[in-house]
């Protein structure tokens, strides 16, 4: 897994801020269960990817928009959006969504949640969530095919 370095660079968005994020260890004797944590968007990309982390460690980031339309009951339709921070650490899925993902296009990227908290400029703890790609899909653009990690 990542340090907790490496997490605090992991999807950094505007000024310097400090993710931690906790793990602990599981003694020997404790049975260890299965557990799933995956999740699945379809959108539009919000931004261009940015490179961020460090050599040792570099990830993308790009912002991605789901929408869910529901209807009043006085017939009137709403179009709610939802934004979420996607962080690509595979490298050759991190390279090419770097290189043909652009800001508009519709894709579909598949992975797991990632909690953790940072301190805004005033020193205040904020709660954060990102989703770490696991495969990325693009639906339009220069690249109509399916870009997966090995």
């Amino acid at each position: 897994m990542f340090s907790s370095k490496v997490m605090t660079r992991l999807c950094q968005q505007g000024g310097r801020l400090a993710i931690r994020l906790a793990s602990t260890t599981v003694p020997e004797n404790t049975k260890i269960e299965k557990t799933l944590n995956q999740v699945s968007l379809l959108g539009r990309v919000g931004a261009d990817p940015q490179r961020r982390g460090s050599e040792e460690h570099p990830v993308v980031v790009f912002s991605m928009a789901t929408h869910t339309n529901y209807k009043y009951d006085g017939g009137d339709y709403v179009q709610r959006t939802d934004w979420h921070r996607i962080c690509v650490f595979k490298p050759t899925l991190r390279d090419a969504v770097y290189e043909y993902l652009k800001k508009g296009q519709r894709v579909m990227v598949n992975g797991r949640l990632s909690y953790g908290e940072i301190k805004d400029e005033a020193g205040n703890p904020r709660a954060t969530t990102a989703v770490i790609a696991d495969d990325v899909i693009f639906f339009q653009g220069t690249t109509n095919r399916t870009l997966q990690a090995l």
